[in-house]
């Protein structure tokens, strides 16, 4: 399977769920199938499943899902570590892995060899770290995952072949804010305030 038909396996089962993607064509894809206020993309390869990691700590009546690839959480290893350290029930961790640097010219990653992600996410303490390289077995450690308490690490074998999906359609900025919105509304609570400087001149 491909990341397109990856997503398109998954899409109906996220509603409010706060997504992070990864740099790259995941951030795209997942826009095309399930476009939503509730995506962050992390633009820092690398720092999605941190940035994951502190949204299910801060939001902890939350589903925090993170769409990473192989190439950033090769970058980033010693993140499982820290996810197993703090054990957030709430934080579904799917590292979609088609062995090499998609979007820098198709370099083979660590994985492409003999690397085991769910194993190396098992030896770092994540419990539940399962792989899939088919549609239907992949909706299933989904749809366990958003249904029982985590953290759940999905190691999600894709192939190389890329959907020609639009680019995400926002920068960094307008993201950012539309992200904290929603999560504002869907919460109740108030993260953004106005200075009472910046009130006064009005």
């Amino acid at each position: 399977m491909n990341r397109m038909e990856a997503l398109e396996a998954i899409k109906d089962m996220v509603s409010d769920e706060l997504v992070v993607t990864t740099a790259g064509s995941a951030t795209s894809d997942w826009h095309v199938v399930h476009p939503s206020d509730g995506q962050l993309q992390a633009k820092t390869l690398g720092l999605c499943s941190s940035i994951g990691l502190g949204l299910a700590i801060g939001q902890p009546d939350r589903r925090v899902i993170v769409l990473d690839g192989d190439g950033a959480l090769w970058m980033n290893l010693s993140s499982l570590g820290t996810i197993g350290w703090k054990r957030p029930r709430n934080l579904v961790h799917i590292c979609m892995d088609n062995g090499n640097y998609e979007s820098s010219g198709g370099t083979p990653t660590a994985s492409s060899a003999r690397m085991n992600f769910a194993a190396v996410a098992r030896g770092a303490g994540i419990e539940s770290a399962v792989e899939a390289d088919n549609p239907a077995d992949f909706a299933a450690a989904v749809k366990h995952a958003l249904s029982s308490d985590g953290p759940h690490f999905i190691w999600c074998r894709i192939s190389g072949s890329r959907a020609k999906a639009p680019p995400f359609p926002m920068d960094e900025l307008e993201n950012k804010y539309r992200f904290i919105r929603f999560v504002e509304k869907t919460t109740g609570k108030t993260i953004l305030q106005q200075s009472q400087v910046a009130s006064q001149l009005h």
